[in-house]
C-alpha cells in the first residue's frame, strides 16, 4: 500500500484492500475533516410563535371575554341561590300556588312550600355549569393560540370557579394577550 493510497482519503472501494482507509467516506461525499474548519452555528434565538393568526387570536379573546363575564355572573347567582337554600331554607320558585293559596309569579318561598311552580335552584346550576364548560373551551382556546404554558390554563379554568375571580382573571389575560401580540407582532401566523 502506497503513501498515496493511505493519504488521499475518499478513493473508491468497497474496503480497506483497495487503499482507503477505514472509516474514509465513499466516493464523492466530502472528506473527512472538510468541514471541520468550520465553527459550530450558534444557537437560535428563541422567538415567541403564537399557533393563530392575528384575527383568530382576537376573535378568541372577546369569545373569552364575554365568557368569563358571563360566567362570572353565573357563579355569583349561584352563590346567591346556595346561600338562600341552605343558609336560610328558602328557595326561588317560578309559579305554582304557595302554602297559602296565593298563586305565585316568582319568588322566594320556603322549601317545598310551592306547589305546581318550578324550583329555580335547580335551573341555576345546570345554566352554570353548562356556561362555565363554554369558558372553559374558550379558555383552552385562547390558550393554544398563544402558546402559552400549562400554568395560564390552570389560572383559566380556576377564575370560573372562585367568585369574583373570573373578572380578575380576564382582565390579566386580556392585557396580557394585548401586551404579547404587541411586543411580538412577528410571532403571529400568517396564512
Amino acid at each position: 500500500m502506497s503513501d498515496s493510497s493511505v493519504t488521499g482519503a475518499g478513493t473508491t472501494g468497497a474496503g480497506a484492500s483497495d487503499g482507503r482507509v477505514s472509516g474514509s467516506p465513499a466516493a464523492g461525499s466530502p472528506a473527512l475533516g472538510a468541514h471541520d474548519d468550520i465553527p459550530p452555528a450558534p444557537p437560535r434565538p428563541k422567538q415567541r410563535r403564537f399557533a393563530g393568526t392575528a384575527a383568530q387570536i382576537k376573535g378568541s379573546l372577546t369569545f373569552y371575554k364575554i365568557f368569563a363575564f358571563v360566567t362570572g355572573i353565573m357563579l355569583l347567582i349561584l352563590v346567591a341561590k346556595m346561600i338562600m337554600d341552605y343558609g336560610f331554607g328558602y328557595e326561588l320558585y317560578a309559579g305554582g300556588t304557595t302554602a297559602e293559596g296565593a298563586e305565585n309569579v316568582l319568588g322566594f318561598h320556603p322549601q317545598e312550600s310551592v306547589t305546581g311552580g318550578t324550583g329555580i335552584s335547580y335551573w341555576t346550576a345546570v345554566i352554570h355549569g353548562w356556561i362555565y364548560v363554554i369558558y372553559i373551551i374558550a379558555g383552552f382556546r385562547l390558550w393554544y393560540l398563544m402558546n402559552w404554558k400549562i400554568g395560564r390554563l390552570i389560572t383559566i379554568v380556576l377564575g370560573g370557579v372562585v367568585p369574583f375571580l373570573s373578572f380578575v382573571v380576564e382582565r390579566k389575560i386580556a392585557r396580557e394577550v394585548r401586551l404579547d401580540m404587541e411586543s411580538n407582532p412577528e410571532a403571529v401566523r400568517r396564512y
